[in-house]
């Protein structure tokens, strides 16, 4: 386990790595001066040499991405063009809220998705076997925009059940849970179906194997073995599935904290690129690149760890 968690690491670090390099590339791949793009076209020459030496692009390539490389580990990821405030700061306080509402919106994804899929499995080809694959379909199908509009209008509009924008009142959290039914909603509609159409196809490979038909033959309850037994097995590509498809949650994310102006790192990044405020960007994008492989890494370690095939694969 601790080769596997070595290999893991390592991994995990080159990708964040390569996030980097991506990022710093970018901005400098992009047509016209860097200084200019963020200070904007009215930006005097003072100012953009001011902001250029600040930001150290008056500097050779090289040496720029060594210093943007060391100030990243370390923690600085720059400072606001307009507040002065540190980036770190202004993401990691945007943060808290997108991840919340990406796991609220997995959680009730995966409580409907998980039992359809189980039930799906044990009943093939039956009528409700036919109509979770027409569920999973359509939730998979619409985007989660659309998702987000359409309850926006019909829950919070026409039918005035739920609030229509913001996230609650500060510190009152049952306000805060109020304002997080429509955006979770949003989020995690298609991932009903994904985790639907996962378990059962896992489940119907494992309801197959020679120790579920010795459970059966010993009198267990069909119940039991399901879930006890082969869910057990089953669930196991479906942890694997969710870590590696966090980022579609991330993204789905940014649609509903736009269309609801919900705070968080979507919506962060949304405003910045508007006003070309690059510096919160580059640190949006790399802060939220690490949490989606910090996840993925979590994700591969708990399938590890309970699947030893899996860490001796490597």
């Amino acid at each position: 386990m601790f080769h596997y968690l070595l290999k893991r690491i390592g991994l995990s670090v080159v990708i964040v790595l390569c996030a980097l390099l991506a990022l710093f590339l970018l901005l400098h791949l992009i047509p016209g001066d860097p200084a200019t793009i963020a200070l904007g076209p009215r930006a005097t020459p003072e100012a953009i040499a001011r902001y250029a030496a600040k930001m150290h692009l008056d500097e050779p390539i090289l040496l720029q991405f060594q210093i943007y490389l060391f100030n990243a580990l370390s923690g600085d990821l720059g400072v606001d063009v307009f507040s002065e405030r540190s980036v770190t700061r202004i993401v990691l306080e945007a943060l808290p809220s997108t991840l919340i509402l990406a796991a609220v919106g997995l959680l009730w994804a995966a409580l409907i998705g998980v039992p359809l899929g189980c039930i799906s499995a044990v009943r093939p080809n039956s009528w409700f076997d036919r109509l979770t694959g027409v569920i999973s379909v359509a939730t998979i199908a619409i985007p989660s925009f659309l998702v987000s509009i359409w309850s926006l209008l019909v829950f919070a509009v026409i039918l005035k059940w739920l609030p229509v924008i913001g996230a609650g009142e500060p510190g009152d959290l049952a306000d805060q849970a109020y304002h997080l039914v429509l955006p979770a909603f949003a989020v995690g509609l298609s991932w009903v179906g994904y985790l639907a159409r996962m378990v059962r196809a896992s489940m119907l490979e494992v309801m197959n194997e020679t120790y579920i038909r010795a459970a059966h033959a010993f009198g267990l309850e069909p119940r039991t073995v399901v879930f006890r037994y082969a869910l057990k097995v089953a669930i196991l590509p479906t942890i694997t599935l969710i870590g590696i498809g966090f980022g579609g949650l991330l993204s789905s994310a940014l649609f509903a904290e736009i269309i609801f102006t919900r705070p968080g790192v979507g919506k962060l990044i949304y405003d910045m690129v508007m006003n070309r405020n690059f510096p919160v960007v580059q640190g949006a994008v790399l802060i939220t690149t690490g949490v989606y492989v910090l996840i993925n890494l979590g994700a591969d370690l708990v399938v590890a760890w309970l699947d030893p095939r899996v860490r001796d694969s490597l």
